[in-house]
């Protein structure tokens, strides 16, 4: 009878569990009796190495009686959807919307403003030049701060 050790695998969020294991079994074996399911999600990190072989032995990692596995468990990714006619609960193609169109409106308004004052300068008194100006500067600030998301 192979002996067994004891393992503790520590979550992010500091949460600990208990896992008795055999010397002899592998990495891949430790993630699907601890992790069944979420194999593909779950990532082991011994002393600061992540644990990328799955056929690995725990032998070959020298792991002693408690020793700690930290674990990382990342989001399920989006199963791929079959191709064909789109199911009754796929979500609708998003719209577009007015508020998509504000900022280039207002870009369009403000060149075509611009145009009127360099091609009619006599129409525009110097304070309607200074509050174009001013426009120009708050949708340009705007523009830049919605496009650096």
């Amino acid at each position: 009878a192979e002996p067994t050790l004891v393992l503790r695998l520590k979550f992010l969020n500091d949460t600990e569990r208990l896992a008795r294991v055999r010397p002899g079994d592998t990495v891949g074996a430790l993630k699907r009796t601890y992790f069944p399911g979420q194999e593909q999600q779950v990532r082991l990190i011994y002393q600061g190495q992540l644990l990328r072989d799955d056929a690995q032995s725990l032998a070959g990692l020298h792991l002693g009686h408690l020793s700690v596995l930290h674990c990382h468990l990342s989001p399920p990714s989006a199963a791929p959807t079959a191709p064909g006619p789109p199911g009754p609960r796929s979500p609708a193609p998003a719209a577009l919307g007015v508020g998509s169109l504000a900022l280039p409106l207002f870009v369009l308004l403000l060149a075509l403003l611009w145009y009127l004052q360099l091609q009619h300068r006599h129409v525009f008194t110097a304070t309607a030049t200074t509050c174009l100006a001013g426009l120009t500067l708050l949708v340009t600030f705007v523009a830049f701060a919605m496009y650096r998301r």
